[in-house]
């Protein structure tokens, strides 16, 4: 198996982790694609799991209380990005009558709210949040980043089910 190291797995993760993000990033600043506020919070989420990633590879730990911790802190990054991308796919397949009028922009709500406010109206979704910008293969951005997050949940798992070394 490739992946027989806790290290080796961490690593993986984290490479997935800046595979989306130069998807995500390139699709931006070549594409011209205007990220919504769903789309900023998925990359928050993507960022935070590579960061868990980065320092689990770092530290490795051979016990398995350390190999549970990174697997958990992975997870809750990967399952609350694939819950924001989820809904974000369920916002854009609601018929046009039943879409949220758009907000105010994500930068002005980090301005004026309470962060608790600015993720509720964020994840209630908005009119820009529906729109389908780009579509691949017939799936919108959204669902293949559910695809990247259901991919990317494989390496928390797989530190969830190692065994302690010696």
């Amino acid at each position: 198996m490739i992946l027989h190291s806790f290290r080796s797995v961490a690593l993986a993760g984290l490479a997935f982790c800046v595979l989306m993000m130069a998807v995500a990033l390139g699709l931006e600043h070549i594409g011209g694609y205007e990220p919504c506020p769903l789309c900023i919070f998925q990359r928050v989420a993507v960022i935070a799991a590579g960061i868990v990633f980065a320092i689990a590879a770092i530290h490795s730990p051979a016990g398995r209380v350390g190999k549970v911790i990174y697997g958990l802190l992975s997870l809750a990054a990967v399952g609350t990005g694939a819950f924001i991308a989820g809904r974000h796919v369920w916002l854009q397949g609601l018929p046009a009558d039943e879409v949220p009028s758009c907000g105010p922009g994500l930068d002005y709500m980090m301005d004026i709210l309470p962060m608790q406010d600015v993720v509720a109206m964020v994840l209630t979704g908005s009119g820009e949040c529906a729109n389908i910008d780009f579509s691949l293969l017939g799936l919108s951005l959204p669902a293949w980043t559910l695809i990247g997050f259901a991919i990317l949940a494989i390496a928390p798992l797989r530190m969830l089910l190692m065994k302690s070394r010696g």
